[in-house]
């Protein structure tokens, strides 16, 4: 009998981690604040924002409470793509590289985010990035 239940919860295990087992690639998040780290949307400052792709298919931007930006569905790929943020303030470009893991389950890691523009500052906070427009 414990050989039996030993069969089916190993079964089991190896079955639940088959063809549902996906980990998306971690969520990016934008603070958007200026030089005096006013954030731009709570002061009303930046009111029409989009991100593109190189593709030119547009980004699926969520704002969070805190007025911060999540990207949705970025980075589930292999290789670098290239992206555009415009704003009624300032425009920027930045490349999302990322890759496949294999591992329990399979997904997408990112490895690394690029930023480029002029007068923009960007700094690693834990857990999202905070562009400073300037």
């Amino acid at each position: 009998m414990k050989q039996l239940l030993l069969f089916l919860s190993a079964s089991f295990m190896l079955t639940a981690c088959g063809e549902t087992c996906y980990n998306a690639p971690q969520p990016i998040a934008f603070k958007l604040v200026n030089a005096n780290n006013e954030n731009l949307i709570t002061n009303g400052m930046l009111t029409n924002y989009s991100v593109k792709e190189e593709s030119q298919n547009t980004i699926q931007l969520t704002k969070t409470s805190e007025d911060m930006l999540i990207l949705e569905n970025v980075g589930a790929y292999n290789g670098t793509k290239n992206y555009a943020f415009t704003s009624n303030l300032r425009n920027f470009t930045f490349t999302i590289q990322s890759s496949e893991f294999k591992g329990g389950c399979d997904g997408y890691q990112i490895n690394k985010l690029t930023f480029t523009g002029i007068g923009i500052d960007v700094k690693d906070e834990n857990g999202y990035y905070k562009i400073i427009l300037e």
